[in-house]
């Protein structure tokens, strides 16, 4: 990826406003090439002969390497600069949209699938990088919290979008799409982004240097708690996206809602997002997560009560998933500003191994409650009251057992992370 460095240099400093905008699209990237695909799994399943649970590998693949490919991009880009990795990340993902198009069998698919993941996971790895190039603090997860308002505009509308796709090709022109908004978006960062990464905070390529950034960020006990808590939280969503096909055409009998349900749910984040951006600066990343986190935890419980009854209805399954979707907007920019605050000259591996850790296990989680649909909500409802029970503790253990700590001031600018 690295030489696909351009030599046009964006000629105006990019606004916040544009910036945040452009970080979310990007990201939202990744969100369409998962959420467009759910209305197709059937169609796709009955096209290259897949059967069972085995169609949600489609989705899970491609969020296990891009877990996994989020470890290259962040090194490259404290190296290089985030600009050319990005974009070559972009090409990477619009290349293996289009090969996903036309790939003959099941198998072959699901490799290219592999390899898109793998290969375009910088547009995912690199947006906290290139926002924490600027700020730190609150203030990243005020900006961090925007910009999932915008992303997450997408999984509301994707499953549609999807839908409308049907109505007029089959599922492979979803593919086509995926690459069509690539290119797009890629234009816009070609274009409009400048470099954020300062010469001085320039990384050598050198393994010893990249471990002992990466374990740098990874290893503090500060931050511990925010990266694995936040994988264990995501990977119950996960296990909700891989299943929520299944879950509500087969289980509630409501595959003709289904795009609206999922969007419901998904626009439930959204607002926690924006909701998160406007009071986090005041009350602070730490209060605002920590409440929301014993807040899940106690949704949960009601899901696993009701799920265990003979006779649950969508009506009483929706609603608490639409809140503990909206719980986990409170969480995700949250968590990962305040893992990613004490890295300022380290962001991109930083950025690299938090995002590798949080995919990986968060895609191996959801896979597996995915694949154990037993046509209940009870796998999903279990798993999300775990993964609450268990990040509220490592988060205890980050902040030495004391919940809902000050607002947390900005580090960077000549901030020691090492300290």
């Amino acid at each position: 990826m690295a030489s696909a460095s351009p030599t046009f240099t964006p000629s105006r400093t990019i606004g916040e406003t544009e910036l945040i905008w452009m970080m979310a699209m990007l990201m939202a990237l990744q969100a369409f090439g998962i959420d467009a695909m759910l209305p197709a799994l059937d169609e796709m399943a009955l096209a290259l002969d897949v059967s069972g649970n085995d169609r949600q590998f489609v989705i899970g693949v491609y969020l296990l390497t891009a877990g996994i490919g989020a470890l290259v991009p962040g090194s490259l880009a404290d190296r290089f600069g985030r600009r050319p990795i990005l974009l070559g990340s972009i090409c990477a993902y619009i290349a293996l949209s289009l090969a996903s198009a036309i790939a003959p069998t099941y198998d072959m698919l699901i490799a290219i699938r592999a390899a898109q993941g793998f290969f375009g996971a910088g547009i995912v790895a690199l947006p906290p990088a290139i926002i924490r190039d600027r700020v730190g603090g609150d203030k990243m997860a005020r900006m961090m919290s925007l910009i999932f308002v915008i992303f997450l505009m997408v999984p509301a509308i994707a499953p549609t979008i999807g839908e409308l796709i049907l109505l007029i090709g089959d599922w492979r022109l979803i593919f086509v799409a995926m690459a069509v908004q690539g290119f797009i978006i890629g234009c816009w960062a070609y274009f409009r982004l400048p470099e954020s990464l300062a010469r001085e905070n320039r990384q050598p390529i050198r393994p010893r240097t990249i471990g002992r950034n990466m374990l740098s960020a990874i290893s503090k006990p500060s931050v511990v708690g925010y990266v694995f808590g936040s994988a264990l939280v995501f990977g119950a969503l996960f296990g909700f996206i891989n299943s929520s096909q299944q879950l509500i055409t087969e289980t509630f009998g409501a595959g003709d809602i289904f795009p609206i349900i999922f969007g419901v749910c998904a626009g439930s984040m959204a607002f926690a997002s924006w909701s998160n951006s406007r009071i986090v600066e005041r009350f602070g990343a730490r209060r605002v997560s920590h409440t929301a986190l014993i807040a899940f935890i106690t949704v949960a419980a009601f899901q696993v009560f009701f799920a265990f009854q003979p006779d649950e209805s969508l009506w009483q399954f929706v609603p608490l998933m639409a809140i503990n979707m909206m719980l986990l907007g409170f969480i995700g920019s949250n968590f990962g500003s305040i893992a990613m605050n004490p890295f300022f000259h380290i962001a991109g591996a930083a950025s690299s191994v938090h995002g590798f850790v949080r995919l990986t296990m968060a895609s191996v989680l959801g896979g597996a409650i995915g694949y154990s649909f037993d046509g209940t909500a009870r796998p999903l409802a279990l798993s999300l009251l775990a993964a609450g029970i268990v990040c509220l503790l490592l988060v205890l253990f980050s902040e030495k057992g004391k919940l809902f700590g000050p607002p947390e001031p900005e580090m960077g600018f000549g901030a020691d992370e090492r300290d």
